[in-house]
């Protein structure tokens, strides 16, 4: 028994070598890999994905990655199929932006020689797709021209370039013109505006379809109104109320003389207009059907209880003053006729919310202009 039990202790020896073996190779595995960890965390501390982490490590890039910190746009180069190596110390002075084509774009405009200012302008400017087409074009010479300003939109830059050689108008003027599309002819082209916001825009360059009707129409008390049967938007009208309290309380009277109207009270307006007064005057002073701001439901013509002129009235004054408190901007003042492109008309009234109201008021600008620098997209 005892010489059968010695036999298979001696048997068992070269299995124990092998044992050691793999128990030496799983202890270097398990090691390699708590260090592999140890390397991915500190990137991932930074804010590095696990993708870039990974490909930063076999790059053996991670000592300069550390030394600069978190930066988006290393990390998306990291991650892209597009990382090239000699631009490595270039993509981390880049702004990010989030674009699907981001590296493979930003390799062509390092290719095109522009600086790493010029890209991170170029990429702020545009979606991926404008990146990607403007990336194919001949070298900008002067990207900061138009660029320089936060609501310039890249797939406008030739527009921007030959409307100011036209006029001779200067970049600022220039980039809210164009944005506003009057370089083209008033009524043509036209964008159509299809959803109702109060912070909806309506001219000769933005139109509304014959069936369009604003949001919450309701029907105007006619103890505010000068005729039965008026509507305006709820917001809009809360807002009126508040407003009509406040005159009211200083011995002022406010009308309200004319607020929604349908497309087809447009057509019905510039035929009678047309009929009696001729084309030159409709052209001059009605807009068409589709392009009057009446169709939104967010404005009125305001009237003086006491007087048949409201540019002479009391009440008129103290509109000026005061109506931004309630939401409300005179819509088409005389010193912006050029940009509103509609005649001075001290009786229009349009709500865009208190916020706006305030901000045009204390900066002096028209809706057109406030439009075009903050609510384009």
């Amino acid at each position: 028994m005892k010489t059968m039990l010695k036999k298979r202790l001696v048997l068992k020896e070269p299995y124990y070598t092998i044992f050691r073996i793999i128990g030496f190779i799983l202890l270097v595995l398990i090691g390699l890999f708590i260090f592999y960890r140890y390397e991915i965390n500190s990137l991932l501390k930074l804010n590095y994905s696990e993708e870039a982490s990974k490909n930063i490590l076999f790059s053996f890039k991670k000592k300069e990655v550390i030394a600069i910190g978190e930066n988006k746009t290393l990390n998306a180069a990291f991650e892209s199929d597009y990382y090239n190596e000699k631009y490595f110390d270039r993509y981390s002075k880049i702004d990010y932006q989030k674009q699907d084509n981001l590296i493979r774009n930003i390799n062509a405009l390092i290719k095109k020689k522009y600086t790493n200012s010029e890209i991170s302008i170029i990429l702020s400017h545009g979606n991926d797709k404008d990146v990607t087409e403007f990336s194919k074009r001949d070298k900008v010479r002067y990207v900061e021209e138009f660029f320089s300003y936060d609501f310039a939109k890249l797939s406008l830059y030739d527009r921007y370039v030959n409307y100011s050689n036209e006029t001779g108008d200067d970049e600022e003027t220039t980039v809210i013109y164009v944005n506003l599309d009057m370089d083209k002819v008033p009524y043509e082209e036209a964008n159509e505006v299809k959803e109702f916001s109060t912070t909806m825009l309506v001219n000769k360059h933005f139109k509304l379809d014959e069936k369009f009707v604003p949001d919450n129409l309701v029907k105007i008390n006619k103890k505010y109104s000068s005729e039965d049967d008026m509507q305006l938007n709820r917001e809009a009208y809360n807002a009126f109320l508040e407003m009509y309290n406040a005159a009211s309380k200083e011995n002022l009277g406010l009308i309200i003389n004319s607020a929604y109207r349908s497309y087809q009270d447009q057509v019905e307006l510039n035929d009678f207009y047309l009929k009696h007064y001729g084309q030159n005057y409709v052209d001059k002073y009605v807009a068409k059907p589709g392009f009057s701001e009446h169709q939104t439901g967010l404005c009125f013509d305001i009237g003086s209880s006491t007087s048949n002129v409201f540019a002479k009235s009391n009440e008129y004054p103290w509109m000026l003053e005061n109506a931004y408190k309630y939401g409300f901007i005179q819509r088409f003042p005389s010193e912006y006729e050029d940009l509103t492109g509609f005649r001075a008309e001290s009786w229009h009234f349009r709500y865009v919310g208190k916020k706006i109201a305030k901000e045009m008021h204390d900066n002096e600008m028209s809706y057109e202009e406030y439009y075009a620098r903050y609510l384009m997209r």
